[in-house]
């Protein structure tokens, strides 16, 4: 081990995504603020750039829209487990983020009139669930990667200072003040000590802990996991969102935008199969009400091979679409088709199932992105939390299309404003004698016996566990079991060690600590559904297939300690609307 460094900032952003991104840049802004970002990646390859389809904001500049009904969407999106103050301060600042974004130059497609245009998506409607409606701001299918690289070359323009590749390690925290983080710089093996007044943890999504995701290599969590052992509660973990169009046995995502576009989904005997599970909204449903559906059909004989048992699909038909407006609205999504597939969507279907694709829950937060302590009102002073990892929350029991992106704009941005006001009038706290010594002990691998293949097999369990055991529909039974195998997996991989004793660049350490992170959420992923006997928006249980608000209108808060895992509570804000039940 390399001798550890140490740096001094006002402001740690660890994560380059959205979220991360804007928060550097709002905490830059203030002259003499020193800001500093950490990402395992370089920024411009975060997971946000892998966003296709758009970014919602009720402009209203194709059809009338009001931001009122977009925060009643969200919350109905998302089953009633949003907290509607927040759903009303995502949808409000929306707007007022998008044209910010279209000022710093995002170069949005437009109307005809020169305004941004905007297309439909799913439980987007009017009149509070009137009618669909168009409300997606776009960059054709590549709303996301536009987003990254417009607020990336902000943020150089700020003179943000950029740390690529180092992996977050640890976080340190006293009693309930921060006071900086470990990382791992990837080319040396040396271990980080960033000393700071204030960290935001942005590292997105844990998609990675499935079998079959939409989620990119790096997506493992790191940011949820590294808190929670250090004794930090995750919030709403048992709900993960599955998208219904996935490439088949790849997870490579089609965008909602195919089927806002006018593309219809269809079973082995060419129905249009949602008109009989949402006829109003049809195909633009929520997502997990088309995911299941989806699922049923296959359950059924009804998948375009018939036979569930091997792995079967459905289909995306985009043909009526025509090849000009693919290639003017959908290129990327095309190419993706013709790539992986081998097919042209302009001429036939594209099979598709579902895919994991979303975390709702993760890192408690207030709505300025205080990280919380409790189900009260006690928070950590100077930790910071946005964007997938972060659970505000928005999103509920299940997120409405588009509302990622905007999640990442609005509430990284007002993470950033807080903490810049923060960090001024702060001082540095006392960083700890011993910072690194708990990060070297995980890091730390040479004194277990390499097991070639081993880190690789518990891996391929966890990812197949919680594909069968953890997916669109769950069951007691099959909870306990993969509670118990996840217990197992995890004492396991204690004893593995790595084979590469190389500094520079050891993937072998790297993937270890990836898979801990995993095997972490996975065990809280599968314990937090076990204890939630209700099924609610992306939570379907067969064994209890009625949603229950009188038992479980709350938020789930779940800590691990010692292998014991404790469960507790929070109010769900209901103070606008008062839960109904879906229909669509």
């Amino acid at each position: 081990m390399s001798k550890t460094q140490t740096h001094e900032f006002d402001a740690v952003i660890v994560g380059a995504g959205g979220a991360g991104l804007y928060a550097a840049l709002e905490a830059s802004s203030i002259p003499g603020n020193r800001t500093a970002v950490l990402s395992k990646l370089l920024p411009i390859r975060s997971h946000t750039g892998t966003a296709q389809g758009g970014i919602g904001a009720a402009l209203g500049n194709v059809e009338e829209d009001n931001p009122e009904w977009h925060a009643f969407d969200t919350v109905k999106g998302g089953d009633y487990l949003v907290d509607q103050q927040a759903a009303r301060i995502l949808a409000d600042d929306a707007v007022q983020a998008v044209y910010d974004l279209e000022n710093r130059g995002l170069p949005f497609n437009r109307t005809l009139d020169g305004r941004i245009d905007q297309r439909r998506f799913g439980g987007h409607t009017r009149n509070f669930g009137e009618a669909p409606v168009k409300r997606a701001c776009y960059a054709a299918d590549r709303t996301g990667h536009m987003i990254l690289q417009t607020l990336y070359q902000q943020c150089i323009k700020n003179e943000v200072a950029f740390f690529d590749e180092f992996h977050i390690v640890d976080v340190l925290i006293e009693g309930h003040r921060c006071a900086g983080v470990v990382a791992l710089e990837l080319a040396t093996g040396a271990l980080h000590v960033f000393h700071t007044k204030a960290v935001m943890i942005a590292t997105g999504g844990f998609g990675r802990m499935y079998r079959t995701t939409s989620n990119a290599y790096a997506n493992t969590g790191d940011g949820p996991a590294v808190l929670a052992r250090r004794g930090v509660p995750l919030e709403d973990m048992e709900f993960f969102q599955f998208h219904p169009t996935g490439i088949r046995g790849m997870g490579i995502l089609i965008t909602e935008a195919v089927r806002g576009e006018g593309g219809i989904l269809r079973n082995r005997e060419g129905e249009r199969f949602m008109e009989r599970y949402a006829p109003t909204m049809l195909d633009l449903a929520p997502r997990d009400m088309i995911a299941r559906a989806m699922m049923t059909e296959i359950n059924t004989g009804h998948g375009i091979l018939g036979d569930p048992s091997q792995d079967d699909y459905l289909h995306l038909d985009a043909t009526a679409l025509g090849a000009d407006v693919l290639a003017k609205k959908l290129p990327d999504i095309r190419e993706f088709c013709q790539t992986y597939l081998g097919l042209d969507p302009a001429d036939k279907p594209i099979p598709v199932q579902p895919t994991a694709h979303y975390a709702m829950g993760g890192i408690p937060t207030d709505l300025d992105g205080r990280v919380t302590a409790d189900g009260e009102a006690g928070v950590y002073e100077g930790l910071y939390a946005a964007g997938e990892c972060a659970c505000v929350s928005v999103h509920g029991a299940n997120r409405l299309g588009t509302n990622s992106l905007v999640d990442l704009i609005v509430y990284g941005r007002r993470a950033g404003r807080h903490m810049a006001e923060f960090v001024r009038q702060a001082d540095l706290p006392t960083l700890p004698g011993d910072a690194a010594t708990h990060a070297e002990m995980i890091v730390k691998r040479s004194d277990k016996k390499p097991q070639p293949g081993q880190a690789a097999k518990i891996r391929t369990s966890m990812r197949d566990i919680m594909m069968d055991s953890v997916g669109v529909y769950r069951s007691g039974a099959g909870l306990s079991k993969a509670v118990e195998q996840f217990k197992a997996l995890r004492a396991e991989a204690q004893d593995v060690g790595v084979g590469d004793t190389n500094q520079a660049y050891n993937t072998d350490l790297l993937e270890f600590l990836e898979s801990q992170n995993l095997l972490d959420l996975a065990l809280v992923t599968a314990a937090s559904a076990a204890h939630r006997e209700e099924s609610r928006g992306a939570h379907s249980r067969e064994d209890f297939p009625e949603r229950l608000d009188e038992r479980f209108l709350c938020h789930t808060l779940v800590t691990v300690e010692d292998g014991s895992i404790r469960f507790a509570t929070k109010p769900v804000d209901t103070s606008i609307w008062k839960p109904k039940p879906r229909a669509y």
